[in-house]
């Protein structure tokens, strides 16, 4: 490939016509060739190769390359020709002496003379050899060589001489003449060189390549170098080093060898070919002959030849790059102030053209310099078009540019806070950089009210309480002139937001109307503060004794109202945690993932990773541990620790309770190690950071640092006046620990005084059961536990389910039940073992089974094989399904499982329970075999 021609048919009928003008020559019949070709066609291959192959006839070689830097030289290429080390030395000393002599300077007869005698001398050498002449890129030589050549051309035809020259098809106005001259004279034949086909691409692969892989790569190798061969040889150099370095890669893709080949390609074409190419990779898609000539100060003529060049030598397709590297090259090669003057220029030119926003957006952000005034309005609306088509950072790019070209005032702080937003899709960490100015903007009156809401929710995810407070209160200040009712409403959705998250700040912010609406009930409202506004009521539902219900009604209204946007993000993300704490988990989980489908498409990290961590939560409080890790691990994956400001608080929470019950202990040890915002623990984030803290102590046998945390959830609940179990029920947590520490007393108070207080939620309810039957004596233990199983199998948390069916177990063998002891361990063991809690599993059955329990078994004779045949009555499809009932799983997990309907599942219950002579889902373990249980999917 190192000397790959243009069609390699056509390259080698040329080849064989200037053997057949060389054996013509020999014979005295002098020959004249004038081979064209765009830029990179194979010329100087071509007359390589035929140089190489008159040497081995025997010919004397003369050769030299026309130069557009020598253009100006006198003779220049007659002197390169002349200055050779195969002619005789008294004929260079001859002709250069002609060339150095006074006769330059005299008349054109005078320089007439001369061009004759240099030719006599020339041809005076063909007595015994033939003469070979060789001229490369004719069309840069300077006037009197050109004279010279057409001098020699006239006088050669019955001589031993035979001249080859090779032309770009673009000549300049003073060589059609001579072009013209040439093309007259009888022994001139004219060739021309085109770029490869894809069938010649493909066949000039074969001489490196295998067949296959040759036939197989032409179509895109000719799609991106267009036949040219210097770029085909690049691009297959491109291809061959990355296969080296061990990436497979089934199509050539275009790299560093590609780009200075195109590079290479301009360089070598006349100067304002490349000034044309930086122009049309500066305008991109909005690029025409008429913009063009403009931006680059060039007349029609001159930008039409140019392109025309551009085209025929395969760098342009339809007036635009094949590929984009071969438009980035051009552009990184363009020195950066020229660079950037283009851009500016076609930024206007485009502007005045009536273009796109977004085409004179690309330009003005490409332009180094900042933008004028009137460019602010078009980047503004270039962003919100880039941000429907998910280009998140030239969004941010447009908004910075604008933002620079504003003065100090509302329209800047305006664009700050529109920045702001779309750098919170990317990651909080990529908005952190620009909130002191917002803070600022805020506190000087230049806040508008619908970006009020937003930013002080930013302010306060970022853990800045304290500025997000006295922005408020400086806005509320401001609130009575302008925009008075606007501001009002906008300060009171504020408040109440930051009182929900921190409720330590309730006296701190100005008290300008209550609920969602307040006293500001007739003021117009954005749908940004209207949301805050309704996701923080529904929130402050869920910490208020005994309105649970109305606050699932409150949140599903959110849900339903608010679409999903930048500003109604973090509204909706706290109307799933009210669903959640209030729980609600069916219909969080199915809201959850509906936002999830929306933006699962959408590059939108941030927006991602809220909605994971909120569906970890719903799995952990359902007792699915994996999938409570797996979503949690997820959304860290999506937003740095360091950008999850006080949210780090429930995603940590969340993580840390599920590789805890996973018996994941050193990773969820590791994770208390992680770095915390020193406000964590003025929000409620930092409650949930606290029990999670306090689980895994309790779970590694650290008893008192975990009664340390359950207490001091209590007091900053009880300080802050939302002592609420559905936030945290640390009362709950405490109790268990002093079980653990040996102490029922203490434990049996706490869950008393829990369940004196009153408790809506279920699952808490059995929990707190538990507890109690723990603490009681063996006879009042079995009621207490039956009632708490009876609770939980109505609810979705399966551990806390796995836990009491195995208290309830335990206590049926210390009454000496062990068949009913061991169904119920059974239960409880595969309900843990489907939740992934292995240590929960390990507890009830360390040996996965008790001799004991065995035993009695054993002294029932008959039972088993009575089982037996009650299962072998059951279908396959009724055994699947008999099995996973077995297990603890629902109707609908059921069905989800298998891929049948819920409806389905309920009528094989049916016949199952039938044909089993059991009554009741939780009665199904005990007819099954061990098999049967262990050999579901």
């Amino acid at each position: 490939m190192n000397s790959l021609p243009a069609n390699l048919f056509e390259w080698e009928n040329h080849l064989s016509a200037l053997r057949e003008m060389l054996r013509g020559a020999t014979q005295g019949r002098g020959r004249l060739a004038l081979v064209s070709g765009a830029v990179a066609s194979g010329k100087t291959t071509l007359l390589n190769t035929f140089a190489e192959q008159a040497i081995e006839s025997g010919a004397l070689l003369l050769e030299g390359t026309g130069s557009r830097a020598e253009r100006d030289l006198p003779f220049g290429i007659v002197r390169k020709i002349f200055d050779n080390g195969t002619m005789p030395a008294d004929v260079r000393s001859e002709v250069i002496a002609l060339l150095d002599g006074n006769a330059l300077e005299s008349t054109a007869t005078g320089r007439m003379h001369v061009m004759s005698q240099i030719s006599s001398a020339l041809l005076r050498m063909v007595d015994d050899r033939t003469l070979v002449v060789l001229v490369d890129d004719v069309h840069c030589g300077d006037d009197q060589s050109l004279q010279f050549l057409l001098h020699l051309a006239r006088r050669v035809r019955q001589a031993k001489v035979l001249i080859v020259l090779t032309e770009s098809p673009r000549l300049r106005q003073e060589q059609f003449t001579f072009h013209a001259e040439l093309l007259r004279q009888p022994n001139c034949v004219r060739m021309r060189l085109h770029m490869l086909t894809e069938s010649g691409v493909a066949e000039a692969l074969s001489g490196t390549l295998s067949a296959t892989v040759a036939a197989r790569l032409a179509p895109e190798c000719h799609r991106v170098s267009g036949g040219n061969p210097l770029l085909l040889r690049a691009l297959l150099e491109d291809w061959r080093t990355v296969g080296e370095h061990g990436e497979a890669q089934q199509r050539p893709a275009p790299g560093e060898a590609f780009a200075h080949a195109v590079l290479g390609c301009l360089h070598r074409g006349e100067p304002e070919v490349l000034r044309i190419a930086r122009g049309v990779a500066v305008l991109g898609d909005a690029c025409s002959p008429r913009l063009l000539g403009q931006l680059l100060d060039l007349s029609a003529n001159t930008v039409q030849q140019g392109v025309q060049d551009l085209h025929q030598c395969a760098i342009l397709e339809h007036n635009a790059f094949r590929d984009e590297v071969a438009r980035t090259a051009v552009l990184d090669a363009t020195p950066a102030t020229a660079r950037g003057a283009l851009h500016a220029r076609a930024a206007r030119l485009l502007h005045a053209d009536g273009a796109s926003a977004l085409d004179v957006a690309r330009q003005l952000v490409s332009a180094p310099q900042d933008a004028e005034r009137w460019a602010v309005p078009v980047l503004r609306e270039a962003a919100e078009f880039a941000l429907v088509e998910e280009e998140l950072e030239f969004a941010l790019h447009c908004l910075e540019c604008a933002h620079h070209a504003c003065a100090p005032g509302p329209e800047r702080t305006a664009l700050k806070a529109r920045l702001v937003s779309v750098a919170w899709r990317i990651g909080p960490a990529a908005a952190e950089s620009h909130l002191p100015e917002l803070t600022e903007g805020a506190e000087r009156g230049r806040l508008a009210p619908r970006d009020v809401a937003p930013i002080t929710s930013y302010l306060a995810w970022s853990g800045r309480l304290d500025a997000a407070a006295g922005a408020v209160s400086a806005l509320a200040r401001t609130a009575a002139t302008g925009d008075g009712l606007a501001m009002t409403a906008a300060v009171s959705a504020s408040a109440q937001w930051l009182t929900m998250l921190s409720p330590p700040l309730r006296d701190r912010l100005p008290t300008v109307g209550t609920g969602a609406t307040g006293a500001t009930a007739g003021a117009p409202r954005d749908m940004a503060d209207l949301a805050h506004a309704h996701a923080a009521a529904t929130m402050s539902a869920v910490l208020t004794e005994g309105q649970a219900d109305r606050a699932v009604i409150e949140a599903e209204r959110v849900l339903q109202r608010y679409h999903l946007s930048d500003s109604t993000l973090q509204p909706l993300v706290v109307a799933l945690m009210a669903l959640v704490l209030a729980g609600r988990l069916d219909l969080a989980l199915s809201w959850c993932e509906r936002l999830q489908g929306e933006c699962s498409a959408r590059r939108v990290p941030t927006w991602q990773a809220l909605l994971s961590a909120v569906r970890a939560e719903i799995a952990l409080r359902q007792g699915d541990l994996q999938v409570a890790a797996h979503q949690a691990r997820t959304a860290m994956s999506r937003i740095s620790v360091q950008g999850w400001g006080v949210g780090i608080g429930l995603l940590l929470s969340t993580l840390i309770q599920a590789e805890t019950g996973m018996g994941h202990y050193d990773e969820a040890m590791a994770l208390l190690e992680q770095p915390l915002p020193e406000e964590l623990f003025q929000t409620l984030p930092g409650l949930f950071y606290l029990r999670a803290r306090g689980r895994c102590h309790l779970a590694t046998g650290r008893y008192h640092a975990a009664l340390g945390d359950f207490t001091a959830a209590g007091e900053l609940m009880g300080a802050w006046r939302v002592d609420i179990p559905l936030l945290t029920p640390w009362r709950l947590d405490a109790a268990e620990t002093w079980l653990a520490l040996g102490d029922p007393g203490r434990a049996r108070a706490l869950a008393e005084e829990q369940l004196r207080l009153g408790s809506e939620d279920a699952r808490l309810r059995g929990a707190l059961l538990v507890v109690l039957a723990r603490t009681d004596e063996l006879k009042r233990r079995v009621p207490r536990l039956k009632e708490a199983v009876e609770i939980l199998e109505g609810g979705e948390d399966r551990i806390q389910l796995a836990v009491a069916l195995g208290e309830l177990g335990r206590a049926y063998r210390s009454l000496g039940d062990f068949n009913r002891g061991r169904v119920l361990v059974r239960k409880a063991w595969h309900v843990a073992k489907t939740c992934g809690a292995d240590p929960l599993c390990r507890e009830l059955m360390p040996r996965h089974a008790d001799p004991g329990e065995l035993a009695a078994a054993a002294a029932q004779p008959g039972q088993g094989a009575e089982a037996q045949r009650d299962v072998e009555a059951l279908t396959e499809a009724e055994v699947r399904i008999a099995v996973l009932a077995a297990h603890g799983n629902t109707n609908r997990e059921i069905a989800s499982k298998l891929f049948v309907t819920v409806s389905t599942v309920e009528q094989h219950l049916t016949r199952i329970y039938r044909k089993l002579n059991v009554k009741r889902r939780r009665d199904l373990p005990a007819k099954l075999s061990d098999s049967s249980l262990t050999g579901t999917v």
